[in-house]
């Protein structure tokens, strides 16, 4: 389901971790993503103690990862997950939608999975529907509130892979009916066997190939069964690793679904230019345009069902042009790139607003602090001040002052003012550097002029520090996460390291920071820089006295997905 996604995502600067039960697809998935995995077994039916289990698996394997982004999905994973993340203080908690079990089930277990469902999504922080139709169903389910929900992009959960399904011509010896899925009564299977019955007479020898296999759950009638597995006219393929020389096998795929989310058969069919007949269900509708790229009747009517698909097994000219139409749309709407990219810009508005929407009370009480705190090292530093200033002034002349725009919160530029340290001619920063500088530098008594820019709003004592204005195009989709923040004296990074961090780990800090900061952190970093100031570690980057220029390598952000 997400394959090529989370190779995507670590393109991105992102670190992905997949948590799913284990298996051979688990398997093949791990070794072609190239990602972190681990296996939490989860079953699909409800099973209370396993599912308890399952739930205490998941929660320490979050606290350990500790990651920003959960995202999870299905009714009873989507679940779990969720709650699991909610527990162990995971900042954003995405519950993606990808269909309503419940539409096609009642009594107690109706009632079960509705619960379930609005319970995933009041626990988590967003929730994402892979189709429009999806969401209205969440929406009259009151699954969802009105103004929750988005679909990203056009819907699907991972797009359409369209350089793995292409259009080839489909064999001329026989037409061939094509069904891709589980073997499920939500399936439409029932629907789809009494349309086979009555096709077959009228297009012979018309054969159906079926790829998928039957599931306890929600199985289909013996009757539909016994004709799939005994009719010589039937092709039973199982489950297959790729389906996409399947598609190119049929003339028509066929999927008359109860409800779905945004079925990937309908997409992959349309990506291999086959025209599809599907039903106006929950997810159907959004995957294939009536008319243009399919045909849809109503879900539960094999009659119509028969009609639909017989019309386009007649007309060859019909097909092909639906498929043409077809391919067209899904590379306008549904292509992996056009997903991925949305999703990408998703997390990253779900990081903001996380980081923006943080309780009130702890921004005022942040900002509060760091007007008292500044108060009062300006006042008891004047001497301090006056002393670099005179010293400065004698020892390197004017201007006493370093000043250099730097990016601030939300990249806006701010004005950064520093004791200068180094004179002004040509060379390398360690021969302009001066025996005062040093020791400037070496006591952090060139940042003083800086507590101005705490009072003035710019700056606050802890934060990531100002860097240049040249590193903005370079940073990736990670690292501009610490400007989130407002830059401040010192840091998360300051407290581990410092100067001799490299880039990767000092960028990966400050994003750190911005995504999870906190009172008890900000006490903690200042405790921190005093000791560091102290014992004088981290001032220079081994035997240069700056760091060197940021060129904007790899880094690796703490992501992690929940699948």
């Amino acid at each position: 389901m997400l394959g090529g996604q989370c190779r995507f995502l670590a393109r991105k600067g992102y670190q992905v971790t997949v948590i799913a039960s284990p298996g051979p697809a688990f398997d093949r998935f791990a070794a072609a993503e190239g990602v972190a995995v681990e296996a939490i077994e989860i079953r699909r039916e409800i099973a209370v103690w396993r599912d308890l289990r399952s739930l205490w698996l998941l929660l320490k394997a979050l606290r350990r990862l500790n990651p920003d982004i959960v995202e999870a999905g299905t009714p009873k994973a989507g679940l779990l997950g969720m709650l699991a993340a909610r527990w162990a203080g995971v900042t954003c908690r995405i519950y993606t939608l990808h269909g309503l079990r419940l539409e096609t089930i009642r009594g107690i277990r109706r009632a079960v999975l509705w619960c379930c469902e609005r319970l995933a999504t009041a626990v988590a922080t967003d929730v994402v529907c892979v189709s429009a139709s999806l969401r209205e169903q969440a929406w009259a389910h009151r699954i969802l509130a009105k103004k929750r929900g988005v679909v990203l992009a056009n819907g699907s959960a991972n797009g359409v892979d369209l350089e793995r399904f292409t259009p080839q011509p489909a064999p001329t010896s026989s037409l061939v009916l094509g069904f891709v899925g589980r073997l499920t009564a939500d399936k439409g299977v029932e629907e789809l066997t009494q349309a086979f019955g009555q096709l077959k007479n009228d297009f012979p020898p018309l054969r159906l190939l079926v790829v998928g296999d039957f599931e306890a759950g929600d199985p289909p009638s013996n009757r539909a069964r016994k004709l799939l597995e005994q009719d010589p006219a039937v092709e039973l393929a199982g489950f297959v690793d790729d389906p996409a020389p399947y598609y190119q096998r049929m003339h028509v795929v066929a999927l008359p679904s109860h409800r779905e989310g945004l079925p990937f058969t309908l997409l992959e069919a349309a990506a291999s230019a086959r025209p599809a007949v599907s039903s106006w269900a929950t997810g159907c509708m959004d995957a294939v345009e009536h008319g243009k790229t399919g045909i849809l009747v109503p879900p539960g009517n094999s009659a119509d069902l028969a009609k639909a698909i017989g019309r386009l097994l007649g007309d060859s000219r019909l097909r092909a042009e639906m498929g043409v139409s077809a391919r067209g749309r899904v590379e306008r709407l549904f292509s992996q790139g056009l997903i991925w990219r949305a999703k990408v810009e998703f997390f990253e508005d779900a990081l903001k607003r996380a980081v923006t929407q943080r309780l009130p009370i702890q921004r005022a009480v942040k900002r509060a602090f760091d007007i008292v705190a500044a108060s009062v090292l300006v006042g008891l530093g004047g001497v301090a001040f006056t002393f670099c200033a005179l010293a400065v002034s004698v020892g390197m002349g004017r201007p006493i002052f370093f000043v250099q725009q730097r990016p601030g919160l939300a990249e806006k530029l701010i004005r950064v003012v520093k004791f200068r340290t180094m004179i002004q001619r040509e060379g390398t920063d360690a021969e302009r550097l001066t025996p005062l500088g040093r020791f400037l530098r070496r006591w952090s008594l060139d940042e003083i002029p800086q507590l101005w820019s705490v009072l003035r709003g710019d700056m606050s004592l802890v934060g990531p520090r100002p860097l240049l204005v040249d590193y903005l195009p370079l940073y990736n989709d990670r690292q501009h996460r610490r400007h989130l923040v407002k830059p401040g004296l010192t840091g998360w990074a300051q407290v581990h390291g410092r100067n001799q961090l490299d880039w990767t780990r000092r960028l990966e800090l400050d994003a750190w920071y911005a995504q999870n900061w906190n009172l008890l952190v900000d006490l903690k970093v200042l405790a921190a820089t005093v000791r560091q100031v102290i014992v004088g570690r981290g001032v220079t980057a081994g035997e240069q006295p700056t760091p060197t220029r940021f060129r904007g390598e790899f880094s690796e952000a703490h992501f992690r997905l929940r699948s």
